[in-house]
């Protein structure tokens, strides 16, 4: 993003199609990649979506406002480069899901996190043959090797464009179990972030709000919806 020209220089910004799939063109040039490789995505819609963020600059480019073209570039960029690490690293988060690590009190709290947390590993178990262990405190819990392979696998099924998404929705979340219960629909994506925020919202509902604080959760949100949206527009149809 750091090469992109600093003013807008175009006119207009399309969709079209493009080898095997659809690109973008501002006045006719296309648009490329930090590392100059032609943006070509899977689906027109998200082209589209593209397409819209370039033509909605006016100005200073703001590449913060362009979600969709940042997700793309990750894409093309370094997840198709580097598939298989990208898959493994996110794979690793199976060992220390945040679902997996309870507190042992207040009350409230521990019933809170059962509550929500209990069902995703359920679903999980029921999705992947695989349960995960839970513990209290914040001593690490092994988890079963073979249950860990499944997930791996799983994982590593994922396209560049999902897989771009997951590695968001996964490390923003803190769980390998909540990216995958994101991608399936599993529940609602609103649903599954506040899910993931239980123990922060717990403290903010016992000492207050921060409004830093408060600013980076949002952004972490917006981020985490966005990852979403690009995972769903890059399915075809």
């Amino acid at each position: 993003m750091s090469e992109w020209a600093a003013k807008r220089f175009w006119t207009a910004a399309e969709a079209v199609e493009a080898g095997d799939g659809y690109g973008v063109r501002l006045d006719g040039r296309p648009v490329r990649t930090p590392a100059k490789a032609e943006l070509v995505v899977p689906t027109l819609p998200l082209a589209r979506k593209i397409a819209a963020e370039w033509d909605a600059q006016e100005g200073e480019i703001r590449p913060a406002t362009m979600p969709m073209t940042r997700a793309a570039n990750a894409a093309i960029d370094r997840v198709a480069r580097e598939q298989e690490a990208v898959a493994a690293m996110l794979a690793e988060y199976g060992g220390s899901d945040v679902l997996c690590y309870r507190a042992d009190s207040p009350a409230g709290l521990v019933a809170r996190q059962a509550e929500a947390w209990d069902p995703l590993l359920d679903w999980a178990e029921s999705a992947f043959s695989v349960r995960l262990r839970t513990t209290t405190g914040v001593m690490h819990v092994a988890q079963d090797r073979e249950a860990l392979d499944r997930l791996h696998a799983e994982v590593r099924l994922l396209d560049i464009w999902a897989l771009t998404a997951f590695h968001d929705l996964v490390c923003l979340s803190g769980s390998l179990v909540i990216g995958l219960a994101a991608l399936r629909d599993q529940a609602p994506v609103e649903a599954l972030w506040r899910v993931s925020r239980i123990d922060e919202s717990w403290q903010q509902e016992q000492w207050g709000s921060d409004e830093e604080a408060e600013s980076v959760a949002r952004k972490k949100e917006n981020d985490f919806l966005n990852a979403k949206r690009f995972h769903d527009l890059s399915r075809p149809l």
